[in-house]
This record gives structure tokens, C-alpha cells and sequence, in this order.
């Protein structure tokens, strides 16, 4: 795994892995089931990934949207790819929704809504990180 990767804390955070992605739960969550999904490839400029990681995006996203769904009923859905700090390909998940969300003893307010997401809001998961993925992970499987 790259370092953005393991920056992101798998395999603590692991919430599922395709062939050429993985999806990670957000350690800071600026909305509850922000997620990061990150390419497994070394690539650091989303151009350079190979066409079959890209086909594979619609399968990916598909299955993100569907758990997500589940999960938060969210109202929108925001992929950043941002880049700055962190090199290798990967894009920040945030479910957006009017008001809060709670699941597993975490709630979240969606800070920024209806405007841009509030990243400096999130809610810094502690040791409720295991409780929150392992929920998120049975809402995949549903998916």
C-alpha cells in the first residue's frame, strides 16, 4: 500500500477493497461515513492510473453511493480529490445532509450544508474508529 494509504490508517481503517481501489474510513469526519478512497497504484497525478482503474470507478462509486445511501441517507454526495499534502491518487468522500447524523455513538452535523464542505469542523474519531467502521462495513455488504 502507498503512503497515502497507510497515512489514512489502514489496515485499522479498511472499509472495502477493489482491484485497483480501496476505500478507507475518514479518521476526521466532517460528515458521518466520509470515507476515503484511495487508488492502490503509486500514481500521483490521476492521469497516470490505467484505464482499467478508471473503468473500475463506476463499480467503485456505485457501491460507495449505495452503502452511503444506506448508511446516512445522505443528500448529495462531494468527491474531493485534494491533493495537497498527501501525493498519491485519492479522493475524500463526504455524504452531505441538512443536520446531524449519529451511528455507533458518533454524531456528526454537516457544518457546511447547503454550501462547501466544513473540513475544519470534523469530529476526530478516537476509540469509537472500530465501532463506526465495522458499521460502515455491514452497510457495504448490504450494498
Amino acid at each position: 500500500m502507498n503512503a497515502t494509504i497507510k497515512k489514512f490508517g489502514h489496515p485499522a481503517t479498511l472499509i472495502a477493497e477493489f482491484e485497483h481501489w480501496i476505500v478507507l474510513l475518514r479518521p476526521a469526519q466532517p460528515t458521518l461515513g466520509s470515507l476515503v478512497l484511495a487508488a492502490k497504484s503509486d500514481a500521483t497525478a490521476f492521469g497516470d492510473l490505467p484505464a482499467e482503474a478508471h473503468a473500475e470507478l463506476k463499480t467503485v462509486t456505485a457501491t460507495i453511493e449505495a452503502a452511503l445511501a444506506r448508511a446516512v441517507d445522505y443528500s448529495k454526495i462531494n468527491y474531493l480529490m485534494l491533493m495537497m499534502v498527501d501525493p498519491h491518487v485519492h479522493f475524500h468522500v463526504l455524504p452531505r445532509y441538512e443536520g446531524e447524523r449519529s451511528a455507533t455513538g458518533v454524531t456528526v452535523t454537516d457544518a457546511g450544508w447547503p454550501g462547501q464542505p466544513d473540513l475544519g469542523k470534523a469530529v476526530k474519531l478516537g476509540s469509537e474508529l472500530d465501532s463506526l467502521r465495522d458499521w460502515l462495513k455491514g452497510c457495504f455488504a448490504a450494498a
